[in-house]
């Protein structure tokens, strides 16, 4: 199917069930309003907890803009997991705007809550990948889920207006 305007492909699935866990790269999984990303470490909401970074995303886009910037010798092997978001999206410029909403497949929308700012552990993976994954919020987006389901790899990801 092909990819257009406000529209992309889920490309990518990962979570860690601990913080600085390793990362599993899965094909499908549930997402809820409680607990985010099924096995995920992030997704659990504190009591008196907003939510706002139940589930992270990241465009390819982005995430080869910033390796385009370091040298390539040293990016060659550096796979999208190992930025610790949870979906990679293909195809679509995520919105960087909080309030923006992402529906996935049919059922799960997600509502963009902030950037995610890269942080130094990017630096320990490579370095200048935290300055590379800083403009124009190539990091990505941290979101809350407003509606839980099922996703898959190759669901399609829709922009909705607040």
């Amino acid at each position: 199917m092909p990819v257009t305007g406000l529209t992309g492909v889920l490309a990518g699935i990962a979570r860690h069930a601990r913080p600085k866990g390793p990362v599993e790269v899965i094909d499908a999984v549930d997402i809820s309003l409680d607990a985010g990303l099924a096995g995920d470490s992030r997704g659990l909401v504190k009591p008196g907890g907003r939510g706002r970074r139940q589930v992270t995303a990241m465009a390819r886009t982005g995430w080869g803009q910033a390796l385009a910037e370091l040298d390539p010798a040293l990016t060659h092997d550096l796979l999208w997991q190992e930025r610790r978001a949870n979906l990679l999206v293909d195809g679509l410029v995520l919105p960087q705007v909080a309030g923006a909403r992402l529906r996935i497949g049919a059922a799960v929308v997600l509502e963009i809550t902030m950037e995610c700012e890269p942080c130094q552990r990017m630096d320990a993976l490579r370095p200048g990948l935290r300055r590379a994954l800083t403009p124009d919020w190539r990091g990505g987006v941290c979101t809350r889920v407003l509606a839980g389901g099922r996703i898959a790899l190759g669901d399609i990801i829709r922009i909705e207006e607040a």
